[in-house]
């Protein structure tokens, strides 16, 4: 899973696995090691929640997804899931394979890329 944060934009993508794994148990994790501390950000399902939604708690990022658009999103061709959360804006992606390869990234587990995608 990719996070890009850019000012009051939150930006997550997720490879093939990780979407079928986030439908099947509802929750995904990743954490950044900085010396004397850790960033953990993570994105769960839930069937009581109404929309997406995103919070920092304990140097913990957490995305909020209603368990049913999950479900809907990882079986369709629909690339992204995106919303407004106060003063956020949350996206949520398929991770596409690059046009060009390149060194160090291993697009393996990406989704096949549409003709016209350019990564970044």
């Amino acid at each position: 899973m990719k996070l890009r944060i850019k000012g009051d934009s939150l930006r997550l993508r997720l490879m093939r696995g990780e979407v079928a794994t986030l439908a099947a148990t509802g929750s995904l994790s990743e954490s950044m090691r900085l010396p004397g501390a850790s960033l953990t950000y993570t994105i769960y399902t839930s069937e009581n929640a109404t929309e997406i939604s995103a919070r920092l708690l304990d140097n913990i990022l957490e995305v909020s997804l209603p368990d049913a658009v999950v479900q809907y999103w990882a079986n369709s061709d629909e690339i992204s899931l995106s919303a407004r959360h106060g003063p956020v804006s949350i996206l949520i992606e398929k991770d596409f394979a690059c046009l060009t390869p390149r060194e160090g990234e291993d697009d393996s587990d990406a989704f096949p890329h549409p003709d016209k995608v350019v990564c970044d």
